[in-house]
């Protein structure tokens, strides 16, 4: 029996909404576990393995997929582009500005990415701006806000590392974006090992040339635990989530379903780091579902 169209066209954004809710759960937990994994390891060091890690794992799971490991010409220099936005500029700028700022803190300004994303979705891809949407960024951002206030002065005491979490949300917001604009013959799994390998080749050879090497032997045994967890899940599970929900759904609806990863890291951060938490958490927590509540199941409606 074949499918209706509307179930059709509904079953791909309910599937996006369920990976989104997947890669916040890991991508927030990855905050306090990078952390914990920088305290002990060199920035530089730490980001190799993430990338050699994720670039091979992706596309070992791709070629044992059937499929036949490719790079077409007209790809190439798109590809470029999204790798080093995506990629480096993310990777490098987060790292460094997670050893300035607390975790829930770093989480919270990176997650200024949906706005970005929003605004240049909006220029280069001519996506609407409902009202569901622009309700739903509103309420989210609002939590955002509700969780930096009352700690606003001690973050604005790092301006160097909230200046390196910008950089690296408008670095994502921009990447992110590219996934939209460009035509890509390229799987997700596909897209998701090459722009490792691309956007890990800066990464790798600054590691080679400053001599930080990741010193396996010396973590103690939270930070190799933390270690495992980030390359498993954040670097290997999110990452393909994520590329996957970026083709499935609108551009924006895909950034703003990130904002629940802050409260996850903020949350993830009191319990595994001792970071305070308190009631404007709950308050946070509260907005930002109600925001992604608007936003996350728009899709789903649309394609009823």
């Amino acid at each position: 029996m074949s499918l209706a169209p509307a179930e059709v066209r509904r079953r791909p954004a309910a599937a996006g909404v369920v990976l989104l809710a997947g890669l916040a759960l890991a991508w927030g937990a990855a905050w306090p576990t990078s952390k914990i994994v920088l305290d002990e390891m060199p920035v530089l060091a730490f980001r190799t393995l993430c990338v050699t890690v994720g670039g091979s794992s992706a596309l070992l799971m791709a070629r044992l997929a059937g499929e036949r490991l490719r790079l077409p010409r007209g790809e190439i220099a798109p590809l470029l582009l999204v790798s080093f936005l995506n990629v480096t500029g993310w990777q490098l700028a987060m790292a460094y500005g997670l050893q300035l700022l607390p975790a829930g803190h770093a989480s919270i300004i990176a997650y200024v990415m949906p706005a970005c994303a929003t605004l240049f979705g909006w220029i280069f891809l001519k996506e609407r701006l409902g009202a569901a949407r622009l309700w739903g960024l509103g309420l989210s951002m609002a939590g955002l806000a509700v969780l930096v206030a009352p700690d606003l002065d001690r973050v604005l005491a790092a301006p160097t590392g909230v200046l390196l979490m910008v950089l690296a949300a408008v670095s994502w917001a921009a990447g992110t974006v590219g996934m939209k604009y460009f035509r890509w013959s390229l799987t997700a799994m596909q897209t998701t090992g090459w722009q490792f390998v691309i956007g890990g080749i800066p990464i790798v050879l600054a590691a080679a040339a400053t001599g930080m090497e990741p010193n396996l032997a010396t973590l103690s045994p939270r930070a190799a635990a933390s270690l495992a967890y980030v390359l498993i899940f954040p670097v290997v599970f999110a990452q393909w989530a994520w590329f996957r929900a970026v083709e499935l759904l609108p551009g924006s609806v895909s950034a703003m379903g990130t904002l629940a990863i802050p409260v996850v890291g903020t949350l993830s951060g009191a319990l595994l780091l001792g970071e305070p938490l308190e009631l404007s958490e709950l308050v946070a927590l509260t907005l930002v579902v109600a925001g992604l509540a608007l936003v996350a199941f728009r899709p789903v409606a649309e394609a009823s």
